[in-house]
């Protein structure tokens, strides 16, 4: 998959089937869309994109706004969204660069210059609720207009249901924030998880008698709290853990947001490392506690029951297979 910061130059501009959204997440309802991408590309001989932006519009808002409340929590960072559209069998994604500039685009602009110079798009799926230009002010209606001024076809996904409940990256948030990662998974279609590299940190776990993987958050995370977890990428099977994902108020003031992996039984030096987290179960709330022995006792106390869980499903693995 090729991925182009921007527009791609004229050498890159093949004619294209495309895609516009945030996709954060890639949920099931975005996956339904990207494989309709696909096919179509498939049966006009285009390459398949997707248009995606960093950072999302309505960070941006916030930001411009001096509210960053009003921003939504991420459920992935660019690369794991990057990797699930790559999965999903996209040929090229254009991560745009979301500032001022772009949000003043006139909606005869956004067509003109983006779709049909910049990306010479031939076929076009949106969401039914799709808008684009500055203000929002175009609609799919005058995008399907547009469509036929320029030569190119324009489709809309109805909306993607979960039983009752409409898939969307916002429905995915609650249920990681309620820490329902059941939910959160049959919205997915798959397991929630982070990756990310092995970062150098404080070093603090290890002295406490918990040595941590750190990995770095760039963006604020859709969930916050001590977990259960899973590491894939330090041997052939997923490893048990624990983890705290958040700004580590008894140590740290930044607010910087950092995800700390305490493995099981596991003592190698790994920096550097890409590792998936995969998230089994919330254990509680992030605490700031009064000083370090008191924060050593919920760490102590946040493994063992960790420990237990897995304990706890490894019998009942095992009592299935004698079934």
């Amino acid at each position: 998959m090729k991925v182009f910061r921007g527009l791609p130059n004229d050498r890159a501009r093949a004619p294209c089937a495309l895609t516009i959204g945030n996709f954060d997440g890639v949920h099931r309802g975005h996956q339904a869309l990207l494989a309709r991408v696909c096919a179509a590309a498939s049966d006009m001989g285009l390459e398949a994109a997707v248009m995606t932006f960093e950072p999302h519009p309505r960070e941006f808002f916030a930001r411009r706004a001096g509210d960053l409340s009003k921003a939504p929590n991420r459920i992935a960072n660019l690369r794991d969204k990057l990797q699930s559209l790559s999965n999903a069998g996209i040929d090229r994604v254009i991560v745009e660069h979301f500032n001022e500039h772009f949000a003043a685009i006139s909606p005869q602009d956004f067509v003109e210059r983006v779709l049909v110079d910049g990306l010479h798009v031939k076929w076009l799926m949106v969401g039914d609720d799709f808008c684009y230009g500055a203000r929002r002010a175009g609609n799919v209606a005058m995008l399907i207009e547009a469509g036929k001024r320029h030569g190119f076809h324009v489709e809309t996904l109805p909306t993607v249901m979960h039983g009752a409940q409409r898939i969307s990256s916002s429905a995915v948030r609650s249920a990681l924030a309620a820490g329902d990662f059941d939910q959160a998974g049959q919205l997915l279609g798959h397991p929630y998880a982070m990756s990310g590299h092995v970062i150098h940190g404080q070093k603090l776990g290890r002295t406490l008698g918990f040595p941590t993987l750190n990995l770095r958050v760039a963006h604020r995370p859709a969930l916050s709290g001590i977990f259960i977890v899973q590491v894939h990428g330090l041997g052939p099977e997923p490893l048990p853990a624990v983890a705290s994902l958040g700004v580590r108020p008894t140590v740290d003031d930044s607010g910087r947001v950092l995800l700390e992996v305490h493995v099981f039984d596991f003592a190698q030096s790994c920096y550097g490392k890409m590792v998936r987290v995969e998230f089994l179960e919330k254990i509680r709330d992030e605490e700031k506690y009064t000083d370090l022995a008191t924060l050593t006792a919920a760490i102590a106390r946040d493994s063992d029951q960790a420990r237990a869980w897995f304990a706890r499903r490894a019998a009942a693995l095992t009592a299935t297979d004698r079934i």
